[in-house]
């Protein structure tokens, strides 16, 4: 089978030099990417940590044969590539594990003179007319502002653009994280997820218990409670399972 993965986090820029990203390091994608291209597969990993590779034997500047290494930075790049890749029409399976930015910034500003926000109220006020902010546009924001205020607004889901408008009819693997739930939330919260994407596998883990297990599903119905370190065999022979069943039933 030939496997697109996508792991790591995004950045999302505010200046030139200042991002909005998370903590997440795509070790999971690169260890799955790992397993599936050690089981006889051919892959593609797009990933914003390809270093971290070097964890697994594999040297992202010289990739072995079957394994092809797409870095990315920012929410932008990933966009890209996925696109390009999704629509290239030639992957098996598509393996979204990536911490893709859910919001993107979209100005930052700073108060005018007169212009305070009110904690107490949670409303913008000014004594002397209308509140008014000004943004700040520069490559590199100064740091002597006294305080600055970032717009971020919902960034667009990519897990959702794989099968429409990006026409993907292969095995489609998405990845939930939640945090402060229940595992009963955990698996509900997760089952919807997969519905909205159309996905036909999901991996659903939350963050205090992610160093740990995961749940896989649905398979026979079920989601099934997996030992992190079993993960990645598991996921990759469950593809490999539902890739025969495609086949056989044409």
């Amino acid at each position: 089978m030939n496997f697109f993965i996508t792991a790591g986090n995004t950045q999302s820029m505010i200046d030139q030099v200042r991002c909005v990203t998370n903590i997440f390091s795509g070790r999971t994608g690169a260890n799955i990417a790992r397993t599936a291209w050690g089981r006889g597969h051919s892959v593609t990993l797009a990933t914003s940590h390809p270093e971290g590779l070097a964890e697994l034997g594999i040297n992202y500047r010289m990739p072995p044969e079957r394994f092809t290494i797409l870095p990315y930075r920012t929410f932008d790049d990933l966009a890209v590539i996925m696109q390009t890749q999704v629509r290239s029409g030639s992957y098996d399976v598509v393996c979204h594990s990536a911490a893709v930015s859910d919001y993107l910034p979209a100005g930052t500003f700073t108060p005018n003179a007169g212009t305070f926000f009110n904690a107490r109220t949670g409303e913008w006020e000014s004594p002397t007319g209308p509140p008014t902010l000004t943004e700040q546009k520069a490559a590199k924001i100064k740091s002597t502002e006294p305080e600055l205020w970032l717009r971020l607004v919902r960034a667009p889901k990519l897990v959702d653009r794989i099968r429409q408008p990006w026409s993907f009819t292969g095995i489609l693997v998405k990845f939930k994280l939640e945090v402060g739930i229940s595992e009963q939330e955990l698996l509900e919260v997760a089952e919807a997820s997969r519905v909205q994407s159309d996905a036909d596998l999901i991996v659903a883990n939350t963050l205090d218990g992610a160093a740990h297990w995961a749940y896989l599903g649905p398979l026979a119905g079920r989601y099934e409670r997996i030992p992190r370190r079993e993960l990645p065999d598991r996921l990759i022979v469950t593809v490999e399972d539902r890739y025969q069943e495609l086949v056989r039933h044409g």
